[in-house]
C-alpha cells in the first residue's frame, strides 16, 4: 500500500513540476469572481490581504455598497497599504433612483480608470462592478480597453453575480461561487461579520 502511494505521488510530482516549469510568464492577472453564491467579495478581500502581506499596495472601489460600514471596510480603511473608496449608494432596489445610480457609477469608473493607469498599485479590487454593466450604468468597452492597457504587473479583481462576456473574454482567472443554500432563505437575519 505504501509503495503504491509513493509511486503515485512521484508521478504526480513529475506532472506538477512540468506544469510549474511551463508557467514562466510574469505579469498581473485579471480575476473575475462571479456566481449567485455568497463569498465573492470575501474571496477578493482575502486575496487582497494576502497581497498586503507581501507588501503590495492595493486599492478598493465599492461600486454598490455604501449605506452601511462593512466589516472589511472597518478593518482595511486605515491600513497604510490600502486606499478604500465607497462609491455606491446601496443596492438599486434601495436607492430607487436610476439617475443617481448612473452618476455614482460614472464617478466610480472615473476613479477606477485613474487607478488602472497608476503603476503604484499592485492590486485593484472593483467590488460589485459587474452590476454596472448588467443595469447599463456603464459601457463595458472602455473598461475592457483600460484593463488591457493597465500596468503590466497590476492585478485586478472584479466581483459580481454576472459578468459581461467581454470581461470574461480577457480574464485570466474566472471563479464561480455557487449557491446551494443560504441562511437568509431559511429565515436567518443578515448579521455583522457574516454578510457585512
Amino acid at each position: 500500500m505504501t509503495d503504491n502511494h509513493k509511486t503515485r505521488m512521484v508521478a504526480k510530482k513529475a506532472v506538477m513540476d512540468k506544469k510549474i516549469a511551463a508557467a514562466n510568464e510574469e505579469r498581473g492577472v485579471l480575476i473575475l469572481l462571479k456566481g449567485n453564491g455568497k463569498g465573492k467579495s470575501s474571496s477578493a478581500f482575502g486575496t487582497m490581504a494576502r497581497s498586503i502581506g507581501h507588501g503590495k499596495k492595493c486599492a478598493v472601489i465599492q461600486f454598490i455598497k455604501g449605506r452601511n460600514e462593512t466589516g472589511e471596510y472597518k478593518f482595511f480603511k486605515d491600513h497604510p497599504m490600502v486606499d478604500w473608496h465607497v462609491m455606491g449608494h446601496g443596492f438599486t432596489w434601495e436607492t430607487q433612483d436610476k439617475s443617481q445610480d448612473i452618476t455614482a457609477a460614472q464617478k466610480a469608473w472615473a476613479l477606477a480608470e485613474e487607478l488602472l493607469q497608476n503603476d503604484a498599485y499592485d492590486m485593484l479590487v472593483f467590488d460589485e462592478m459587474s452590476y454596472m454593466f448588467k443595469y447599463q450604468y456603464l459601457e463595458v468597452g472602455p473598461v475592457v480597453a483600460a484593463l488591457q492597457k493597465r500596468p503590466k504587473d497590476q492585478n485586478v479583481i472584479i466581483t459580481g453575480r454576472t459578468m459581461a462576456l467581454p470581461l470574461q473574454d480577457i480574464a485570466d482567472t474566472i471563479s464561480v461561487v455557487q449557491d446551494e443554500r443560504h441562511a437568509f432563505r431559511l429565515g436567518v437575519k443578515a448579521q455583522k461579520g457574516i454578510e457585512f
